[in-house]
């Protein structure tokens, strides 16, 4: 496996907690997934995986509260199957039917430095070269080319990101420790069809968040 490391930031996140099931309320901190996702954004291929190993949080931890307008619910699957089928259907979704306002608890004027490695499965790609992998992820994360944009929690809170060669020149971590509790880790696709969440106990010290590897005993469902 190979490390790399990537500065993360945006003006607004929501790493949206799973409890809470209406209210949009994120997390203090980036979790492991939301930094997993940006890399994938940058980088994924069937045959690689990353594992989110430190994310180092670069700016003081601030909030705000907002009220968004959003749609109740979504095209059902089953008419467009059955559109598809006829050749013709109603798939239309009338925003102004089916808004909804919603408060949320969102992080603003975020950065993380976030610390994963690249491991390669052979098994996947028996023909493939692992320095293949290495460099375009290297060529693309250098100019600012990615294959979706990443995002931090959700997809309209667009993040900016940059890949760093040497973090000895780069500026510390905020000086803060905290108790995080109970933090998700990532999902268990295991059974792809009914995917599980896994936690891990989140502990920020000098702002920075140790990530336990997937199989550990800290990680648990």
């Amino acid at each position: 496996m190979k490390p790399y490391c990537l500065e993360l930031s945006g003006p607004w996140a929501c790493f949206t907690r799973p409890e809470m099931k209406v209210e949009r309320v994120s997390y203090d901190v980036m979790t492991p997934s939301a930094a997993r996702a940006c890399f994938e954004a940058i980088l994924w291929k069937p045959a690689i995986r990353w594992h989110v190993r430190r994310i180092e949080v670069l700016k003081p931890i601030r909030w705000i509260n907002l009220r968004r307008n959003e749609v109740a619910s979504v095209i059902s699957t089953r008419n467009v199957e059955t559109a598809m089928k006829n050749g013709q259907g109603d798939l239309a979704l009338y925003v102004e039917d089916d808004r909804q306002q919603r408060a949320g608890l969102f992080l603003r004027d975020v950065a993380y430095r976030v610390h994963a490695d690249l491991e390669f499965l052979p098994a996947r790609d028996p023909e493939a070269r692992v320095p293949k992998y290495h460099e375009m992820f290297e060529r693309r994360a250098s100019k600012g080319q990615c294959v979706n944009q990443p995002y931090l929690g959700t997809r309209e809170f667009a993040a900016h990101f940059r890949l760093i060669a040497d973090t000895a020149t780069e500026p510390r971590p905020i000086d803060e420790t905290r108790d995080l509790g109970f933090m998700l880790h990532d999902l268990d696709f295991s059974n792809t069809a009914d995917p599980q969440p896994r936690f891990f106990r989140a502990l920020m010290e000098q702002g920075v968040v140790q990530v336990p590897a997937w199989n550990s005993v800290e990680v648990r469902g």
